[in-house]
């Protein structure tokens, strides 16, 4: 009788082979958004299952490391990959999340799981670059009608965004850092508002400032670092709680010196014209809300045919959130209930569909996203109201993160009420636990 993979040593040349695949996978998973537990849990799969068991993982936002400590007492091996690109593509994490379920099993050699890998990374995305920017532009516009603006606002916040992208866009290829390229695109989104407030055109132009920063709200980082924090895994949590920061940081920035500026030039700017969403359920806020969510999902490059579950939820968190705030709920506790209910559906869906719960419920939150708070916040400091403003920014603070507790709630309880997710009941061998000039291009994520 043949020995096991498990059981038998592989050959030195293929073990540095199924670490290198196992290094690759985890930073494809990684860049992608998934938590450190999943990716930590998916490369020791790939190794076990290509006769390289006794591995530990280490990773954290911008490298992984991978050892093996052979039982037989010959020499350790140790090896480290650099997680340059985070930019999400969800279609393609889709396509890593199978492969991995197949090759966990012990049903795919390793020559194999090397090509489909190879073409993983190679393939085409799922949608062309203008429909990325496209999509990006109608998260400003379905923002700026959810929060009471009308066709023109929206158009307004369209152009904004367009603009802030390409900047950033051009930033990057200069190699400037993506909090400056954040910085402008703030900067940019809140100037047009500001234009149009100067101009005295009789729309709800600070719409457009609301539109252009949800735009930019770094959702996917803020459900990560949550899952990685209550996962125990501290270092990678405070991490990406960093890496929100600075995005925040730089979004905050952008808005606050074009507001300052406008405020010492004399532009009739005050607290009271700040937009906020009507909490009803009307056609307007949730087909803004809907609006929000499916432009997220094309972003972040969702496949078509997960599209519609996404518009659900979309609409289901709105409902809600609107319901429980007529119920007088607090308001960050109505966010968190929110944001947990679609965890609960999105995971739910994602264990049936087999696909990572991420690429519903990262959609599904955009229209919860505290760009009102932000732009109130700091439209309080420009003016002089400093306790205010920094109220405002802390309230913000509290919603982004009662948003990312919500959904990894929602996936929790699901894990209690089943005894584990739903794509552990899949018939599967061995599934997959859950899911310019003279520098080089710096990396732009675009802040989601």
């Amino acid at each position: 009788m043949s020995a096991s993979p498990l059981e038998r040593a592989p050959a030195k040349q293929d073990l540095y082979r199924a670490m290198a695949l196992a290094l690759r996978v985890g930073e494809l998973l990684l860049g992608s958004g998934e938590g450190t537990e999943t990716v930590a849990g998916a490369m020791r799969r790939i190794t076990n299952a290509y006769g390289v068991p006794h591995c530990e993982a280490d990773v954290n936002l911008s490298a992984i490391t991978l050892s093996h400590v052979p039982s037989d007492g010959s020499v350790p091996v140790t090896a480290e990959r650099r997680v340059r690109r985070r930019l999400p593509d969800y279609d393609r994490l889709i396509a890593v999340h199978e492969m991995l379920r197949e090759t966990s099993g012990g049903s795919v050699p390793l020559d194999e799981a090397e090509i489909r890998l190879r073409k993983i990374t190679r393939r085409v995305r799922v949608y062309p670059d203008w429909f990325l920017v496209t999509a990006l532009a109608l998260i400003a516009s379905s923002a700026s009608i959810l929060v009471g603006g009308g066709a023109l606002v929206a158009v307004a916040a369209f152009a904004a965004t367009v603009l802030g992208d390409r900047a950033s866009a051009w930033l990057a290829r200069r190699g400037v850092a993506e909090f400056f390229q954040l910085t402008v695109a703030a900067m940019l989104g809140s100037l047009t508002a500001v234009l149009m407030v100067a101009l005295g055109v009789p729309v709800r132009a600070e719409a457009v400032v609301v539109g252009a920063v949800i735009a930019l709200l770094p959702g996917r980082p803020m459900v990560a670092c949550v899952q990685d924090g209550i996962a125990g895994e501290y270092v990678t949590a405070t991490a990406r709680l960093f890496e929100v920061f600075f995005i925040l940081t730089a979004v905050i920035s952008g808005i606050g010196i074009t507001l300052y500026a406008a405020v010492r030039m004399g532009v009739p700017l005050t607290v009271e014209d700040v937009p906020a969403a009507p909490l009803l359920i009307r056609p307007e806020q949730l087909l803004g809300a809907i609006g929000v969510t499916l432009s997220f999902a094309v972003a972040l490059l969702v496949p078509p045919r997960h599209l519609i579950p996404a518009a659900i939820c979309g609409a289901m968190i709105w409902v809600i959130f609107v319901q429980l705030h007529a119920w007088q709920v607090p308001m960050i506790l109505a966010t968190a209930i929110s944001a947990a209910a679609v965890g609960l559906f999105g995971s739910a869906y994602a264990g049936r569909a087999r696909v990572p719960s991420m690429v519903i419920t990262i959609p599904a939150i955009g229209s919860l996203l505290p760009g009102t708070a932000l732009y109130r916040g700091m439209l309080d400091v420009s003016l002089g109201h400093g306790d205010a403003g920094l109220a405002g920014l802390l309230q913000a603070l509290s919603t982004a993160l009662a948003l990312g507790a919500g959904v990894i709630l929602g996936a929790e309880i699901l894990r209690a009420i089943t005894g584990s997710d739903l794509t552990r009941r899949v018939r599967r061998p061995t599934p997959l636990p859950k899911p310019f000039i003279s520098r080089p291009a710096a990396r732009r994520t675009r802040g989601y």
